[in-house]
């Protein structure tokens, strides 16, 4: 089963990150590289990004005609989606404990950040059962 973890941080600007001190944001930097290696190795992970900061995000909409319409930035937001795993596993107890290894992430000073992490389990398609004219 694949699933979807969600990293979420708090808002109100760009990433807090960014004011640690060099060796905090080195260790955080060498757990996220070293944690996805794990679970490549253990042939778990489909994929992993980190995200732009809600500064630099957009929101938008198809017009009339199609075109794109847009709205944001959002550095006011309460909190924003900072990056994601994309994980195939066989249990959905399986990416909980990943969840939760990624929310213990290290912070300043080392210290576990406790980020949430929303876990969703990606629908590969419509229900078996699914037909067109149901």
């Amino acid at each position: 089963m694949k699933y979807m973890l969600m990293m979420h941080v708090a808002g109100g600007g760009s990433y807090q990150i960014a004011s640690w001190p060099a060796p905090d944001i080195a260790a955080h930097i060498r757990f996220m590289r070293d944690f996805a290696g794990k679970l490549a190795a253990a042939g778990e992970l489909l994929g992993a990004e980190g995200l732009g900061g809600p500064d630099e995000a957009k929101l938008v909409r198809a017009g009339a005609a199609g075109e794109p319409i847009t709205d944001g930035v959002f550095p006011e937001s309460k909190e924003f989606l900072a990056g994601f795993w994309l994980v195939d596993v066989d249990t959905p107890e399986r990416a909980y404990a990943i969840a939760a290894e990624a929310s213990a992430a290290p912070g300043l000073g080392g210290a576990p950040l406790n980020l949430a992490i929303e876990v969703r389990q990606v629908m590969s398609g419509p229900p078996a059962d699914w037909t067109p004219d149901t």
